[in-house]
């Protein structure tokens, strides 16, 4: 995992990138969508990758080529599951 949060029962908690609850509290329902959808577009040197883009990949495997990581609901739950962390 690359985010960490509040989830007491997960010992190992990623550090690569910013606390979920911290990113939650301070962005929107649409900027969290935006940033799973596509986090390059907010910053080009980003590892985290873009959940829900099919153009401009590099090294994709044959049998992903087209397709998202994630649906459409999947991006809205976790989206809803973000949200759910504000204070």
């Amino acid at each position: 995992m690359c985010h960490s949060g509040p989830f007491p029962e997960e010992p190992f908690q990623g550090n690569l990138a910013p606390d979920l609850a911290a990113s939650s509290a301070r962005l929107s329902a649409a900027q969290l969508r935006a940033r799973i959808v596509d986090a390059s577009r907010f910053n080009p040197d980003t590892i985290m990758p873009s959940y829900f883009r099919t153009e401009g990949l590099t090294r994709v495997a044959p049998q992903f080529a087209g397709k998202t990581i994630l649906t459409a609901q999947e991006i809205e739950d976790v989206v809803a599951f973000l949200v759910s962390l504000k204070p």
